[in-house]
């Protein structure tokens, strides 16, 4: 097998430190963690004085192979690193660390030599290094067999390690065991989801008896037993919230559905958690809830994350309402999304935008409104949004996104807008006829701007 410390291609060249590490001779490499093939035999030298220094370089050289993804020499430094803790000199015996199972781990991943059995055969002798660990290195073992589709092999790892004892149980080791019981939860989801979309794909007739069905419900109470103890942990666990959500819902028990969700979004213990509201605000959707209790879950998401896709749904409602403070939050919602980047080229917040900003000005009412939106955006909105660049490049892509912009330009900058001009002439040129249209409404609202600009209050609107 060729070496894994690479030549230099330059030799006249300064070496940096790692680069030294890869041209000095190293000493011979073997350590039964990792298979003998995935390194080469080097040269021997005596363990340095300075053990700890040692130590801390050559963890050093490992980070640098690994960042660079050259997996065979990082391979070959964790051997070395491994045998320079055997033949440490202090009377302290070390056992493997934590650092050797996370750096064993990520090369075995990704050396191109390596096997799952390899794999496994590490992951396995990590398990027994140290008792403290034992239940993380299944939960991460778990997880590299999902990742390689090995959905039983991962579920009987599951299984084992629930079962495991040794000594009294920690509080670590408590919640280190409720999350391999939530993961295996999981996995009977999975499973009773497959099961589930078999009877609705076949339904019951295509069945002589009930096993399937049987089947399925064992699957259920399984994963909504473990689903549900880990939700009661104040933390993040969007995942299993749905799952278990879904679960309930399917048996017809909305009324705890509504109460884990609630719990979920508004239980002060759990950090604060966007996605919490979603699941919320989708389970009064699909329950046909009021608009009020929907406006009222996308109001505390709005004010968590105001660039969210749902403030479309948010300013829609909004704006629907016959009420004032309503629509004027709808007005501020839209803008607020609009202020990141990710919203530039949304078609529909811009059509949302220029559709409520059009009816206050027909209505000559509330231009107070968008006076006061466009007070902290004046400044860097127009090189942000309506430079001579972007209606360029969104005149060429998209041809409704440049329409509702260029509304919006002329009614904030005026005719005179370089968005606006060149947007309204491409139109105008190539006969369509809502771009003339376009052209006479800021031609003729043209004195707006300066009202909302604050260069003229004398139409302002309480």
């Amino acid at each position: 097998m060729h070496g894994f410390l690479e030549e230099e291609e330059d030799e006249g060249a300064a070496k940096s430190p790692a680069a030294q590490a890869r041209s000095a001779p190293l000493p011979d490499l073997h350590l039964p963690f990792l298979p003998p093939h995935l390194y080469r035999p080097a040269s021997f030298q005596e363990h340095k004085s300075n053990f700890k220094k040692s130590k801390e370089a050559c963890l050093s050289y490992i980070q640098d192979a690994m960042l660079q993804k050259q997996w065979k020499r990082a391979a070959e430094f964790l051997t070395f690193y491994v045998e320079s803790l055997e033949k440490d000199f202090s009377t302290e015996h070390v056992g493997p660390s934590e650092i050797i199972w996370r750096i064993g781990s990520e090369i075995l991943c990704h050396h191109p030599r390596a096997s799952m059995r390899e794999f496994n055969s590490f992951i396995e002798q990590m398990k027994t290094s140290s008792v403290k660990r034992y239940l993380k290195v299944c939960l991460e073992h778990a997880f590299h067999l999902l990742c390689n589709g090995l959905i039983d092999d991962a579920y009987q790892n599951l299984s084992l390690a629930e079962s495991w004892r040794f000594g009294e149980q920690t509080t670590i080791q408590d919640k280190e065991m409720k999350l391999i019981q939530a993961y295996k939860g999981l996995l009977d989801y999975y499973s009773w989801s497959k099961q589930k979309n078999i009877l609705l794909e076949h339904g019951q007739d295509g069945f002589e008896d009930l096993s399937v069905e049987q089947e399925m419900h064992s699957y259920f109470r399984k994963a909504a037993m473990n689903l549900k103890e880990i939700i009661k942990i104040p933390g993040v666990w969007d995942l299993f919230v749905k799952c278990y959500v879904d679960l309930l819902e399917f048996y017809g028990d909305h009324n705890e559905a509504r109460q884990v969700l609630n719990e979920y979004a508004y239980n002060s213990k759990f950090p604060a958690n966007p996605n919490a509201h979603v699941y919320l605000y989708q389970f009064l959707k699909r329950r046909g809830e009021s608009k009020k209790s929907l406006i009222s879950v996308l109001k505390i998401l709005h004010d968590i994350v105001p660039s969210h896709e749902l403030m479309i749904d948010f300013n829609t409602m909004l704006q629907k309402s016959k009420k004032r403070k309503k629509r004027r939050l709808g007005l501020e919602v839209i803008f607020a999304a609009l202020d990141y980047a990710g919203w530039k080229e949304n078609v529909k917040a811009w059509s949302c935008l220029s559709r409520q900003m059009k009816q206050i000005i027909i209505s000559e009412k509330h231009l107070d409104w968008i006076k006061q939106e466009w007070s902290s955006r004046k400044d860097w909105w127009p090189a942000f949004h309506f430079s001579h660049y972007l209606a360029k490049s969104n005149w060429k892509e998209n041809e409704s996104l440049s329409y509702e912009k260029a509304l919006v330009a002329g009614i904030l900058l005026g005719k005179d807008c370089r968005y606006f001009k060149y947007v309204s002439h491409q139109g105008c040129k190539a006969q369509v006829k809502r771009f003339q249209i376009l052209k006479k409404f800021v031609n003729k609202n043209n004195p707006v701007h300066l009202i909302i600009s604050g260069l003229s209050d004398s139409s302002v609107q309480p």
